[in-house]
């Protein structure tokens, strides 16, 4: 029997290693069922606390992707790699790519000339394109394929004569690329209540896009009363919303329906995980977003019997396992997967990582 705690994770199977139990958790088991683990149980005599790990959870394609265009750019170019932005927003994959030799960036002018030059998978502006261009920046494009589309719906939509109205978060990384990305930018509407004060050129030619962390259920509200209001209005279809997003966000409301607690990883300014506490809030559960499990406190165990578990899509299912791994030291810990759907999406890998330094200059 092996030891540590092994989970069916999204249609893969992910090991966590095992490490020397305390005094009180001996006889740590996983129970297998043709190969999938279907229960871990961590035998104690106190406290029985009963985990539901949503799945899915944590890293998407995207995230992925981006994650390891940073790796393979260090180790093809060798450090430093100057990342424009976090890659994505979890400190702790930031942190680990600085300690390879990435070093983050606020703005371009930071950037060394000559120096490989990674855009983060929220995407940049256009200015920031040409900027990086005219100062002829070995460049690589870590932005995610579903933010690139969103991108190119919206000059679409431009081309054909229409004012473009982006659904999505002010200030947000993504929303700030996205309306770059569009030739005379996009007018922000994030509530209901925004739509009935947008000023649009010509109603009859309007159409919207939508920030790609945001999921069905919330842009459905906004877009009603878009369409509403503009019924000439033209759209991307459902199926452009982030698939992760969506997943995270019913796999989540499956878990806390059956939860006291819920604990969601991630990062304070990541847009999805926020939207994953908020949902458990507003189904009546106790929800926090965390770091990592040393920002659990103890208090929320109080009166606690079954604690739901997800992470957002930027967190590392690392810092999932050292939560489980913590929430041991409070009582006997069993592990159900909850949620049935799977995700197998795979974005390739940019054509530039394949080219040169020069060949990866965008000369003006």
């Amino acid at each position: 029997m092996m030891t540590g705690i092994s989970l069916q994770v999204s249609g893969r199977r992910s090991y966590f290693p095992g490490r020397v139990p305390r005094p009180g958790a001996v006889n740590r088991q996983t129970i297998e069922n043709n190969g999938t683990v279907d229960t871990l149980v961590a035998d104690r005599t106190d406290k029985t606390i009963r985990v539901l790990l949503a799945q899915p959870r944590g890293f998407c394609a995207g995230v992925e992707r981006a994650i390891e265009i940073v790796d393979k750019a260090l180790q093809k170019f060798g450090a430093p790699v100057y990342v424009r932005h976090e890659i994505v927003h979890n400190k702790h994959v930031v942190e680990s790519l600085r300690a390879k030799g990435a070093i983050f960036v606020d703005e371009l002018e930071e950037i060394p000339e000559g120096a490989v030059t990674v855009f983060s998978a929220h995407g940049v502006a256009q200015s920031i394109v040409d900027d990086a261009r005219k100062r002829e920046l070995p460049v690589i494009d870590a932005t995610c394929p579903l933010v690139s589309r969103v991108h190119k719906e919206g000059q679409h939509q431009v081309r054909h004569g229409r004012e473009v109205i982006l659904i999505g978060h002010a200030g947000h990384p993504e929303v700030e690329g996205t309306r770059g990305q569009i030739p005379g930018g996009a007018l922000l509407v994030e509530t209901v209540e925004d739509v009935a004060r947008v000023e649009v050129k010509d109603p009859d030619a309007v159409a919207y896009v939508t920030q790609t962390t945001l999921s069905v259920d919330e842009t459905r509200d906004i877009i009603a009363a878009l369409k509403e209001r503009f019924p000439a209005i033209q759209g991307p279809d459902v199926k452009d919303i982030c698939y992760a997003t969506q997943n995270r966000q019913t796999a989540v409301r499956v878990a806390a329906e059956a939860a006291d607690l819920l604990l969601v990883i991630g990062a304070r300014n990541s847009s999805n995980s926020n939207r994953l506490r908020e949902i458990g809030s507003e189904m009546g559960v106790s929800a926090y977003l965390i770091d990592d499990a040393g920002a659990l406190d103890p208090s929320w165990l109080d009166g606690v019997g079954t604690v739901a578990v997800t992470a957002g899509a930027s967190a590392p299912e690392e810092l999932v396992r050292e939560l489980l791994h913590r929430l041991e030291d409070f009582g006997n810990v069993s592990v159900e997967p909850i949620g049935d759907v799977e995700e197998n999406m795979h974005f390739n890998l940019p054509r530039s990582l394949q080219k040169n330094l020069e060949e990866l200059k965008v000369h003006a």
